[in-house]
């Protein structure tokens, strides 16, 4: 048995828990992993929320929060490949085992191993905001000294893509509140605060012929205020709201395999996506880990730690 935190039924965070649960079996294409670092997304209460369907897996209540970690393999699955028992391995949690738990099972298809030099609290960030910064900027193959805005710059996913944007040389201006400013500008964003500036004023100041490049991380209303300031509104990419494509733009396309995950780790040991960790958390404080993200009050990527 070990102890984990998920939800009895959908709902706000008054339905999360604590509770106790078996170390799961991996199924056909799973590994059991003793989770070391456990990393937090928005899509984590999203999920609990009801508002995401298709990744629970047909797993009954409760379920375990969480989608990404890092730890090591205790048992495979049938047709397991690439992968061995005692593997230090990271990935996604993509057929609904959670990962704000003591084990959890992880797609093996979407896991790979921890290279040498790379920290397990590293690699359970890359799952997410690193594959999906290598996924933006990928579509939008952008050559170097192009603009690019990053509409949402501070938190875990819009810093690694800024990260990741200026180290293939890209000029990039960031929208954020008044707390994102500092983690934004020591990576060499250019930050506009949108709680103290009209951000198509002083996006137009900077970049007065238009941005080739567009990556939305807000969504909504603030969505379509950036998408105006695009040079082509097909170079607009959005991470989550897919009315992008209502104004001509492009949601992102996602690649969560192996290979993607592999590749963000060599650029994570390169230091070209160097996740800003700014809160780590022990799994008996996983409710307030999530809570602040869901909040919108955090800069950079909240973790927490299991091992």
């Amino acid at each position: 048995m070990g102890q984990a935190w998920g939800f009895g039924r959908y709902g706000g965070p008054e339905v999360q828990e604590f509770f106790d649960r078996p170390d799961p079996v991996p199924g056909r294409g799973e590994v059991l992993i003793r989770v070391d670092v456990a990393g937090v997304n928005p899509l984590d209460h999203l999920l609990r929320s009801g508002l995401v369907d298709g990744l629970d897996g047909g797993r009954p209540f409760p379920r375990v929060l969480g989608m990404e970690a890092a730890g090591t393999v205790l048992a495979l699955g049938e047709d397991v490949d690439g992968l061995e028992l005692g593997d230090a391995v990271f990935g996604f949690a993509l057929t609904g085992g959670g990962t704000y738990a003591e084990t959890t099972v992880l797609s093996a298809p979407n896991t790979a191993r921890i290279p040498e030099g790379l920290s397990a609290t590293v690699a359970a960030t890359l799952p997410v905001a690193g594959t999906t910064a290598v996924d933006v900027l990928d579509q939008l193959s952008l050559p170097a000294g192009a603009t690019v805005l990053v509409n949402g710059v501070g938190g875990g996913v819009g810093l690694a893509v800024a990260r990741l944007a200026v180290g293939r040389e890209l000029r990039v201006i960031g929208t954020g509140s008044t707390g994102k400013r500092e983690h934004a500008e020591a990576i060499g964003v250019r930050f506009i605060d949108y709680t103290a500036e009209d951000v198509a004023a002083a996006a137009r100041e900077l970049v007065p012929d238009g941005f080739d490049g567009i990556v939305d991380l807000a969504g909504g209303a603030s969505l379509r205020t950036v998408a105006a300031l695009a040079q082509d509104p097909r170079d607009v990419i959005a991470v989550g709201d897919m009315s992008v494509t209502d104004l001509g733009g492009r949601f992102v396309e996602r690649r969560v395999d192996r290979e993607n995950l592999e590749r963000s780790a060599r650029l994570a040991l390169d230091g070209l996506l160097a996740p800003v960790i700014t809160a780590v958390h022990p799994l008996s404080d996983a409710p307030a880990a999530l809570a602040t993200v869901e909040n919108g009050h955090t800069s950079g990527k909240v973790v927490i730690k299991v091992a």
